[in-house]
């Protein structure tokens, strides 16, 4: 008789843990408490005080929110290409993540410029100050994200040309998981500036 086996529990789940996955979602909760409070000082300080000045929602940052929505769809072709097993295409899809994420990280200093333009400053109203506060620990966080994406662009380059480290690569579970804690703090990466977006639309 086969025996069905007991799911496991919360604290077994994450003693099974990966320590790489381990220190990731750690990175992601102290990272998300962060956000959480500033956002709540966000809040707290009046979210509207820019409404009344007449301003508008940066360009750079409307552009910048759509090139990372993009960069998330590229970053989830990247598991689907591993799994096939087509490292070429793998590659071209952390390229383009990659290359989506500098866009973006411009795109946030053109959108700093345009509001000291407006004459919102670091210096100034709460929550112009927040603005500048919440944008930049998000993109500071995500140069992490593209640091190490641009090691794993060398790597899967250098496997492109050896056909022995390309197997290695197919064959090996910690890759696969490398690939897969990058896609998911992509992806977390995105939720967060999302829905700080979406504070920064209703603040003015």
């Amino acid at each position: 008789m086969h025996q069905t086996k007991e799911p496991k529990t919360w604290l077994q789940r994450l003693e099974s843990l990966h320590p790489y996955e381990m220190l990731l979602f750690l990175g992601m909760l102290s990272s998300g408490l962060i956000f959480l409070f500033l956002v709540v000082a966000f809040l707290y300080t009046g979210i509207g005080q820019l409404a009344g000045m007449g301003q508008r929602m940066p360009v750079a940052f409307l552009i910048s929110t759509f090139m990372l929505i993009i960069s998330g769809y590229t970053a989830s072709q990247m598991r689907l290409h591993f799994r096939n097993e087509n490292i070429s295409r793998l590659e071209g899809a952390l390229r383009n993540t990659f290359m989506l994420g500098v866009i973006f990280a411009v795109l946030q200093f053109a959108g700093w410029k345009e509001l000291n333009d407006m004459g919102i400053s670091l210096t100034g109203l709460p929550s112009g100050s927040f603005l500048f506060v919440l944008s930049g620990i998000h993109l500071f966080h995500l140069m992490g994200a593209l640091v190490f994406a641009l090691i794993m662009l060398l790597q899967l380059r250098k496997a492109q040309d050896d056909g022995v480290q390309k197997l290695i690569l197919i064959t090996n579970p910690f890759e696969k998981m490398r690939i897969r804690l990058f896609t998911v703090y992509w992806h977390f990466m995105d939720v967060v500036w999302l829905v700080l977006f979406l504070l920064f639309v209703l603040s003015f």
